[in-house]
Order: structure tokens, then C-alpha cells, then sequence
């Protein structure tokens, strides 16, 4: 018997047989995509460990990737990597280490700034995630189960999902999240989603299962909240203090606005901005700022720093009645 497993036969003149349907060309120029990017982020991408204090006072340290995208060495990572820790340590795949200092976080995009205290690899190029089509291919590297610099492929399998986020009581919803099917893994979180041209166009956050995963967009929301934890190491919210859900306007307000759905409150804090201003549990938000308001996301995109202490004007359907408040937002507090 012999000792080998038998190859292909040869063609005449001595030669293995070469597919002829294209297969091989294809899968070269795949390989030659991955590896070239693979080549130029995956020195780019530190691994991350962040000690954590547990319950009785025993510590820990998490796990998670992050991306140097400025020459004088500022990373990006997730918020949720870093929690609450101020320093940590930062690991490179040529061996090379280095202690980091956070900079800032903000839970509600998970994002956030880390600076190295020692030197780092030239930065990545930040791309823009809105041209991103889907069924593109993507390549997704990190540090997955603190295994450095590990790369993987896929394609972005969907645009536009929305990924909720919390910091402490409050809620916030990450628009136009990037779906793939590249395979991601704990500390995968904080890495790169980066494109054939060697863009990176997102920061992978989360594991969805059944081999999905996630990463936070670059675009212009992150690229400004980026630039704001760079200036002052934190985003500072505006908040009414309610809760919504959609819900359809009657028929006749429907046909005289042209107005398909408001924002049904369900909840209203006690002595928050929306109960001093007069809200109630069953009013229907039509319009706010005269911008209409027909799910808790358009609100929320209202509610920017430059919206604290303003007067923002609400129109609300109570009963048969229109009814015009007045709400000052205030700022959402931090969690910390």
C-alpha cells in the first residue's frame, strides 16, 4: 500500500490538471485581498488587558483588542472593554508592549480613547463606513480569546442594524451597526473591521451568535464623538426623562399631517425634565423641535450636548386635544 494519498493525475506533458473554471484565479486574488490586509492592520491592532476589581475585592483582567489610529499614539476600542478602568496594558504582534491610559469612554456608542505611554505602530486608515455595500468583503482582526493578532474574513451581511446600549439606568440605541459574518470572538471586541483597500470602517463590539457578529460604524456620529472624547474625555448627553413606543395617529390627524406615527409615553420620571414640563403616561408625542417624532430614536437624536438648559417645544395629542409644552433638557447623568 502506498504511503501517500495518491495526487491528481497528470496531464499530458507531465502537469497536474489546472481547474479551468476560473475557481483558482478567484481564490488567489481572495487570499491575495486578506493577506495584504492582513499584512498592513494586523501590526495596528494591539492586544488589550484591562484589570477589573471584582466582588470582594478580588481582580481580574478582561480581555479585548484596540486600534492605533493617530501618529502620536491614541487607540480606539470599545467603552465596554475598558469599563471603568483608567490604565491597563497593551500588547503588539511584533512583541512589543505598553501601558495605556484611557482617555475617555462613552457607553451609549461603545467607544472609547486609550493613549499608549510608550511608543506604537504607525496608525490604521480610518475609511467611511456609509459606502459599504452589502455582501462586501470585510476582514475582521483582533485578539480573539487573547490569541494576538488573529485576522478573519466574511462579508457585511446586512447595514443599518441598530444595537442597544446602556450606561447606567439610561438607554441608547447605536444606529446603522455593521453585520458580518466574519468570525468573532471574546476580545475580538475593541478590533478592526477593515476593507479590501485597508480601510477600516468599523470597531468590532459584539458577538451576536450563529456566527454573526457586530462592529460600531465609522462614520460621521463616531467620528464626532472620537473628536469630542479626544477634546474633553467624556460626551455629555441632554435627556427628558421618558419613555416611548410607537404608536399610530387616529385616521383624521393622520390625513390633516400627512403623519403616519408618534411616540406613544409609556413612563415618565418623577421630576425629571418631562414631568416638570407636564408630560403624562399615554400622551402621544407628534412633534419635537417641529421635527416629527415617531419612534424614541428621532428623539434621541434631538438630545445632543447643545440641547441641555434649551427650551425644546413638544406637541403631544392628549385625549382629542393637541396640546404644546415647553421642556428644558437637562444633562444625562453619568454613571459613574
Amino acid at each position: 500500500m502506498a504511503g501517500t494519498l495518491p495526487g491528481p493525475e497528470p496531464a499530458p506533458g507531465g502537469e497536474p490538471h489546472a481547474p479551468d473554471d476560473g475557481t483558482a484565479d478567484a481564490l488567489d486574488a481572495y487570499s491575495r485581498i486578506v493577506t495584504t490586509v492582513a499584512a498592513a492592520v494586523t501590526a495596528r491592532v494591539a492586544s488589550l488587558q484591562v484589570p477589573r476589581r471584582g466582588r470582594g475585592g478580588w481582580f481580574s483582567t478582561a480581555l479585548g483588542s484596540a486600534v492605533v489610529f493617530t501618529e502620536d499614539g491614541f487607540l480606539l476600542t470599545n467603552a465596554h472593554v475598558v469599563g471603568h478602568a483608567d490604565a491597563g496594558t497593551l500588547a503588539f504582534a511584533d512583541g512589543s508592549t505598553s501601558p495605556f491610559h484611557t482617555i475617555g469612554a462613552d457607553p451609549l456608542s461603545d467607544l472609547a480613547v486609550l493613549r499608549a505611554d510608550g511608543t506604537t505602530p504607525t496608525p490604521v486608515r480610518l475609511g467611511e463606513a456609509t459606502a459599504l455595500k452589502v455582501g462586501q468583503l470585510v476582514v475582521a482582526v483582533g485578539n480573539p480569546l487573547g490569541l494576538a493578532g488573529t485576522v478573519t474574513a466574511g462579508v457585511v451581511s446586512a447595514l443599518g442594524r441598530s444595537l442597544p446600549a446602556r450606561s447606567g439606568s439610561a438607554v441608547r440605541v447605536i444606529d446603522n451597526v455593521i453585520q458580518t459574518d466574519a468570525a468573532l470572538n471574546p476580545g475580538n471586541s475593541g478590533g478592526a473591521l477593515v476593507t479590501a483597500n485597508g480601510e477600516v470602517v468599523g470597531i468590532t463590539t459584539a458577538v451576536a451568535g450563529n456566527g454573526l457578529g457586530l462592529a460600531v460604524p465609522i462614520d460621521a456620529t463616531s467620528r464626532q464623538i472620537i473628536a469630542t472624547l479626544l477634546a474633553d474625555g467624556r460626551i455629555r448627553r441632554a435627556y427628558l426623562g421618558l419613555a416611548g413606543v410607537p404608536a399610530p395617529l387616529p385616521p383624521e390627524l393622520r390625513h390633516r399631517t400627512g403623519q403616519r406615527t408618534g411616540l406613544r409615553i409609556v413612563e415618565v420620571l418623577p421630576d425629571a425634565p418631562a414631568d416638570r414640563a407636564g408630560l403624562h403616561d399615554g400622551d402621544l408625542l407628534l412633534t419635537a423641535a417641529g421635527e416629527p417624532m415617531s419612534s424614541a430614536r428621532a428623539l434621541q437624536h434631538l438630545m445632543l450636548a447643545d440641547a441641555i438648559g434649551r427650551p425644546l417645544a413638544l406637541t403631544v395629542l392628549r385625549g382629542q386635544a393637541l396640546v404644546d409644552v415647553i421642556a428644558v433638557p437637562a444633562e444625562l447623568p453619568s454613571d459613574d
